[in-house]
């Protein structure tokens, strides 16, 4: 069964979005090749389980041939956990109004593969339920100052976690299981 991943690119100093969700910073990082992790990544994930503020953010490739997840590689089933599902369809992605339903429609559509989760409150509230299989963070060699956090847990909640793997290189980065 499929696996509940929260994949982020994170700046050096804790934020995965500019204040206001700004993405932009994004596009402005050196290109630095081939990234043995990220660029194999897209191939291993069956759905997306995205936040509506994430769904409705700004993409930093939008209008561009690399916009959409994973720079546009990636395409499937995404379901986004909402307050207020749209009226009308969106073709591709499921409104869902709660997590738990969210979930396991994400992992039905993902198979043997994984489910994505795509923004910070999802991600937590994944955490929390203990639905929250593994976390893989790439480290960009920037700062932000301000913005989104990787994580926010009211409280400081303590949350141990085990290394799958990490790279070094000019965007390290670190994959961690959940400790159950």
């Amino acid at each position: 069964m499929a696996k509940l991943l929260y994949s982020a690119t994170m700046s050096l100093d804790g934020f995965i979005a500019g204040p206001d969700g700004d993405m932009t910073w994004m596009t402005k990082l050196p290109e630095t090749g081939p990234h043995e992790v990220a660029d194999g990544l897209w191939q291993q994930i069956g759905s997306l389980l995205t936040g509506a503020r994430t769904y409705h953010g700004n993409d930093p490739n939008a209008g561009t041939d690399q916009e959409g997840a994973f720079s546009g590689l990636w395409s499937g089933p995404e379901f986004v956990l909402t307050h207020n599902p749209p009226a009308q369809a969106t073709p591709g992605s499921t409104f869902v109004t709660d997590l738990s339903t969210a979930v396991q429609a994400a992992k039905e559509a993902a198979g043997d593969k994984y489910v994505c989760v795509l923004g910070a409150d999802v991600a937590a509230q994944c955490l929390e339920a203990g639905l929250l299989d593994e976390i893989l963070v790439f480290v960009a060699p920037v700062l932000l100052g301000d913005g989104t956090p990787l994580f926010r847990q009211a409280g400081g909640t303590f949350v141990a976690l085990d290394e799958i793997s990490s790279t070094a290189g000019p965007t390290p980065t670190i994959w961690l299981s959940v400790r159950r």
